[in-house]
């Protein structure tokens, strides 16, 4: 009996989907079992110094990043690490899921502190873990002084030679659609003289926002040279930064924009 291709694929399709639900399900399982083991650990380093409790803490990172490549085949390369500055910055990245807010945290060049509202702080386990770390959390609905306090805890982790990584677009955005920039994070770097690197990615493709199952892939993180706030306004600079973020998307990921 002779089998038709038509009946293969709809069959290779299938048993494809069915691998990837199997690799994602392990990789879901493995990151909440090592997200309760790594949070009782980080309580136990909480007594040591910052930079040892700041190590302990992102060694997650390291492997979840590790089981995404190695369960869910999940790769990434990083071009431009040359140009994050040896001093303290202000990063402003792309948000498409979570793998950038996983893999940011022990690969760029400081310590990284995160803006984030405060309700991920009462998360189980993982927020726990986070509430050890010189994060920046606010609360939203203060507004003006949510901003203020950013700044003046800004200035703080800035002078004590920790980045700042913010995500212009507030909320993760599907592969080839572009959110409104906000200018918080161009806004602080005015405040407190940093100059700010903007970072593109495609982390969507592998990692899609909403979605429980991960795709095998190339991430590609590009990060872009240094701009400097000087003779800029807090929407000029936010505007360049825009720009080269979204110009350099198309480059990273030119079969997601055909036609824009």
């Amino acid at each position: 009996m002779t089998t038709t291709t038509e009946t293969l694929v709809p069959e290779t399709t299938s048993l494809r989907n069915t691998f990837l639900f199997l690799r994602s399900l392990l990789f879901t399982i493995v990151m909440a079992v090592a997200t309760v083991v790594w949070a009782c650990v980080c309580f136990l380093a909480a007594p040591f110094p910052y930079n040892t409790r700041f190590w302990v803490t992102s060694r997650w990172n390291v492997f979840v990043i590790w089981c995404a490549r190695v369960i869910c085949g999940i790769r990434y390369e990083v071009r431009g690490y040359e140009n994050l500055p040896a001093q303290s910055a202000i990063l402003l990245s792309k948000h498409q899921s979570a793998w950038e807010t996983i893999f940011m945290l022990p690969n760029m060049r400081r310590p990284l502190v995160y803006v984030f509202k405060k309700e991920i702080l009462y998360i189980p386990f993982f927020g726990w873990g986070m509430a050890l770390l010189r994060m920046i959390p606010i609360d939203r609905s203060k507004g003006k002084r949510a901003f203020a306090h950013v700044v003046r805890i800004g200035k703080r982790r800035l002078a004590d030679g920790q980045s700042i990584i913010m995500f212009p677009e507030g909320t993760r955005i599907p592969v080839g659609q572009k959110g409104q920039y906000k200018s918080g994070g161009s806004r602080l770097a005015i405040e407190t003289g940093a100059s700010v690197v903007p970072i593109a990615h495609n982390s969507g493709e592998c990692w899609p926002k909403g979605s429980f199952i991960k795709r095998p892939g190339l991430i590609t993180v590009s990060i872009g040279k240094p701009i400097s706030p000087e003779n800029h306004t807090a929407d000029s600079l936010m505007q360049e930064v825009e720009n080269w973020i979204e110009s350099e998307m198309r480059v990273i990921s030119p079969h997601a924009y055909k036609g824009t």
